[in-house]
């Protein structure tokens, strides 16, 4: 993780968007114990539920033109594929150059989209810079829409009629695993984390956080005391020697194992990090 550059400008969008901004670092791996397994799926255009879209990050994992060859434009990133989340009416696209996004609607069993918006990063890889465009055209070209069940992960299809037809595999949110939309707040990380006694885990470092919270206008209004933190914050790896302070999902969890904490914490934003001065 490299997050040096201070990040401030991003806190009012930090704000405007906590009810509705996507995790993107959900972890699969989650305790089956403390998550909330998701529904089968099985989906045509005349039964199509919309609101599954929203259950799932949707990672695309196989692309093909109308003469069955695989569409290479859209894997510029073999390690981080073209990633789809459907929030309310608006759906983002993130691990292309830049971050998409526009309102959506399924209509008659096909995807519409308004204009899409974009950040305005510069790549300058070709391929990876031209993957916003290979990206947005095909996702506007109302594709028919469906969802199937296939083993433990759904997949999403997308299908022109033109031939292009998108698979993306879903990957249940946050929200979807903890059964809850979960609460949004922030939390302020020391730049090093300190030793704390934990009954499973000898010499066990925890991170140093305090709870920020903001008013409307991005000032803050209070700020927490520093307290250790016992467990992982899902998504986060944390750099020694850099503060961040991070848009968090808090979800409290439904028959927690004993000894083990009554909630989780899944990462949404870094809103705001820079480089600890060093004590002389």
């Amino acid at each position: 993780m490299n997050h040096r550059p201070l990040l401030l400008a991003l806190l009012p969008l930090a704000l405007a968007a906590c009810s509705q901004t996507p995790s993107n670092h959900a972890n699969p791996a989650a305790s089956a114990s403390a998550a909330t397994p998701a529904p089968a799926i099985a989906t045509t255009a005349s039964t199509f539920d919309a609101g599954i879209l929203a259950r799932y990050h949707w990672r695309l994992s196989a692309a093909s033109a109308a003469d069955g060859k695989r569409i290479d434009a859209l894997f510029a990133r073999p390690d981080r594929p073209l990633q789809l989340d459907f929030v309310r009416d608006r759906l983002s696209v993130s691990n292309a150059c830049n971050r998409l996004g526009g309102h959506f609607e399924v209509e008659s069993g096909r995807l519409k989209l308004g204009a899409m918006a974009q950040t305005m990063m510069a790549c300058r890889d070709k391929a990876l810079a031209a993957l916003d465009g290979a990206i947005s055209q095909r996702l506007q070209q109302q594709p028919r829409v469906s969802v199937q069940s296939e083993g433990d992960a759904p997949k999403l299809s997308l299908a022109a009629d033109n031939g292009d037809t998108l698979v993306f595999t879903g990957e249940p949110t946050a929200e979807t695993r903890y059964g809850s939309a979960g609460e949004t707040v922030f939390l302020e990380v020391a730049a090093e984390a300190k030793p704390c006694s934990h009954p499973l885990i000898p010499n066990k470092q925890c991170l140093q956080v305090r709870e920020r919270k903001y008013g409307q206008n991005g000032v803050v209004q209070s700020t927490g005391e520093w307290q250790p933190l016992y467990q992982d914050i899902e998504g986060y790896t944390h750099e020694p020697g850099i503060r961040n302070v991070l848009r968090v999902k808090r979800f409290t969890l439904k028959n927690p194992p004993a000894d083990a904490p009554s909630t989780a914490y899944v990462l949404d934003m870094v809103v705001e990090s820079e480089i600890a001065s060093k004590k002389k």
